[in-house]
């Protein structure tokens, strides 16, 4: 049972941290490099939407509106990131979060992009990797840049989780001593 409940906590803990820092690169991106992040009422207007039964949409952006869509939408993209770092750590396994490492952090980060571009992208209106936006080629290198982020994120929050896990488990063999 320890397992599971660990495994259920480094998901939760690696995956709000991670999503929090590509939140903050994508704050960083908007304010220093003008390059415009995606709406979380837009994102929360397809899972109420998605809740309702329909996935499909010619465009999101003409798609009723619901109440608390911003708030449905910050939701739902912390609960992603919270499932990718569960699908993360269930490839790489707990003892990562133990000793993390960047490349598998980054591979897996760029790799959560197949979702935007395979999946929601095509399904809110916007083409396969947003071949049907105003600007393809910069939604999709801002899609990168923020997968990225999410990748790096992954490291950093795990490095932060080992060095609590550290003073938690020494602190008990010290205080033993």
């Amino acid at each position: 049972m320890t397992k599971y409940r660990d495994y259920v906590l480094y998901s939760l803990f690696v995956g709000i941290g991670a999503t929090l820092v590509l939140d903050l690169w994508i704050l960083f991106s908007g304010t220093f490099l003008g390059m415009r992040g995606a709406s979380n009422a837009i994102l929360g207007r397809w899972f109420a939407h998605l809740a309702d039964g329909t996935f499909q949409h010619s465009t999101i952006m003409q798609a009723p509106e619901f109440a608390n869509e911003v708030i449905i939408g910050w939701l739902g993209h912390y609960m992603v990131g919270i499932l990718f770092a569960g699908l993360f750590l269930a490839v790489m396994g707990l003892d990562w979060v133990r000793r993390p490492t960047l490349l598998p952090a980054l591979i897996f980060g760029i790799s959560t992009i197949i979702a935007p571009f395979f999946l929601m992208q095509p399904s809110m209106g916007f083409g396969i990797a947003s071949s049907l936006s105003p600007d393809p080629m910069g939604a999709r290198i801002r899609n990168l840049c923020t997968h990225f982020a999410f990748g790096v994120g992954l490291y950093v929050s795990a490095t932060v989780l080992c060095q609590i896990l550290r003073r938690r488990f020494l602190g008990r063999s010290t205080a033993r001593a």
